[in-house]
């Protein structure tokens, strides 16, 4: 008889499965994916009411399907029950100028996953604050504390861009940590205003 487990429900492995298999089905398989990301997202945005989904293309949809819109919050719904919805391709949330702030860094890495020196300044003035890898595995997404009313993309020599939002905008969540950076977040304002300067 075989004694490996499901990581997820426990249930025994059948023969059936691949001797590396760690998952007794398809829908384990994304449950444990899915509580692992959930893990990485900060409590300061879980426990805000600003989630929505989001299609291939990035744009903002309710869990039941129709269009989201990042200034209506009767569009928006909990962490819990947009990460349950299978609409669209992914999870969003919505800035709504309460305080807190992304920094988009477009193009922010190198093949190997390295930070290109530009991105690696922008991170160190950032300090311990949540990071995510964006959907394309090229750029980074930096949450914090920021007072940002008026959003802007930079656009910076070397072909990269920087935006930087605290209201009227939603980002595409990953939940994929960088780095080991904390899932917490942290005053960013010094960088916002700098950037935005």
């Amino acid at each position: 008889m075989n004694t490996r487990r499901c990581e997820r429900c426990g249930e025994h492995l059948r023969a059936r499965h691949s001797h590396r298999a760690r998952f007794c089905s398809t829908r384990c398989r994304v449950a444990s994916h899915r509580a692992a990301k959930a893990d990485a997202v900060p409590d300061e945005l879980r426990t805000r009411d600003r989630w929505v989904r989001h299609s291939a293309t990035k744009v903002p949809l309710t869990t039941a399907g129709t269009a989201a819109s990042s200034t209506d919050p009767r569009t928006w719904t909990t962490y819990e029950q947009a990460s349950a919805s299978s609409t669209g391709v992914g999870l969003g949330f919505v800035l709504d100028g309460d305080g807190v702030a992304c920094l988009d860094l477009d193009h922010a890495l190198n093949a190997d996953g390295t930070p290109k020196p530009w991105a690696a300044d922008i991170l160190r003035r950032a300090g311990a604050t949540y990071v995510e890898v964006s959907r394309s595995g090229e750029g980074l997404h930096v949450f914090g504390y920021a007072d940002v009313r008026q959003g802007r993309r930079i656009r910076r020599g070397g072909g990269y861009a920087v935006e930087v939002y605290g209201d009227g905008r939603f980002v595409a969540i990953t939940g994929r940590r960088f780095r080991g950076a904390p899932s917490t977040l942290a005053d960013i304002s010094a960088v916002t205003a700098a950037l935005t300067a």
